[in-house]
């Protein structure tokens, strides 16, 4: 299975594995990225598949013009938190 142009092996357990070249990714390498003006928060794992961001959408492949869904902030609004 593809999901955002990488290969993902199914769900094992509590994981799933993608794999980028050679390197394994786990769900937990997956980051959250939060809006400062409005507290949105962004999870890679999940995505955002009504913005059009398949879960496991990396922040760096969002789009450039991609604002957020509850504030109109841009990509430069957010930053990246620790849950």
């Amino acid at each position: 299975m593809r999901v955002n142009g990488l290969s993902v092996a199914p769900r094992v357990s509590n994981y799933w594995f993608c794999f980028e070249g050679n390197t394994i990714v786990t769900e937990s390498d997956y980051k959250v990225w939060m809006c400062v003006i409005c507290g949105w928060v962004y999870e890679e794992e999940k995505g955002n598949p009504e913005e059009g961001l398949a879960p496991g959408t990396r922040w760096e492949d969002v789009p450039e013009f991609w604002v957020c869904p509850d504030c109109g902030a841009g990509k430069e609004d957010f930053e990246m938190i620790e849950l």
